[in-house]
């Protein structure tokens, strides 16, 4: 199977498709022959998003929200191959300074969107498939002032373990990758001391996303793939 066409004809979601990983990713699985389908919030997301007229774009999904998530991932036609889950959000700050809401935002946009994404493409693979999260390098490798982050991007990590075992006889393979700070114009601008050529690209990180979902991932399942760069 040619590279270029490792995903001809295969369906696959994308949950947070028009930020800084989900361009490289959607690239990569575009130039792979991949049917993208990814679910947008606000219209303003597909502002400049370079692959508008190349994907399917539900707008208004709500991925913390049940029913808003399961009628996204109902609204994809034909049979799911591949769900990679992007979506999620960031802060630090120390633990005496962190609110309930603080954490719970957290929760929300780093577990429940990943726990109701990963139901409902596990409800919509009638076979073999492949699902991917995203935690981070802070969940298993202990970082100080950012705890809510890290415990919910250890409880993905868990989530990830877990369900890889509930679904191992289906011939679903579920993994995450696992990334250090990515080299992105944010996160340069918000360090700008750093040694930003020790950071992994977005790129880097989709590649090994790319592989983790495709059919070519013969026997990778359970893992927490780490993408560290130099870091």
């Amino acid at each position: 199977m040619s590279h270029t066409s490792e995903f001809e004809g295969q369906h696959v979601v994308v949950t947070g498709g028009t930020g800084a990983l989900g361009r490289s990713v959607v690239g990569a699985l575009l130039t792979r022959g991949a049917q993208v389908h990814i679910p947008v919030m606000f219209p303003r997301e597909l502002e400049g998003f370079p692959y508008v007229k190349q994907v399917h774009a539900v707008e208004g999904v709500d991925l913390r929200d049940e029913a808003s998530c399961a009628a996204f991932f109902g609204s994809v036609e034909g049979p799911l191959y591949a769900s990679i889950h992007l979506a999620g959000g960031f802060s630090m700050a120390p633990i005496e300074d962190t609110s309930v809401a603080d954490y719970q935002k957290l929760v929300d946009l780093n577990l429940t969107t990943c726990f109701l994404s990963c139901r409902e493409a596990v409800r919509c693979m009638s076979g073999e498939g492949r699902i991917v999260n995203v935690a981070a390098k802070p969940a298993l490798v202990p970082t100080g002032g950012l705890v809510a982050y890290s415990l919910t991007k250890a409880a993905v990590a868990g989530l990830t373990l877990s369900l890889a075992e509930e679904v191992r006889e289906r011939g679903i393979w579920v993994n995450a990758v696992v990334p250090s700070t990515m080299n992105t114009p944010a996160n340069v601008a918000s360090m700008p001391d750093a040694d930003h050529g020790a950071w992994p690209t977005t790129d880097d990180v989709a590649a090994t996303i790319a592989f983790l979902a495709s059919p070519s991932n013969r026997s990778t399942r359970g893992a927490l793939v780490p993408v560290y760069g130099r870091t």
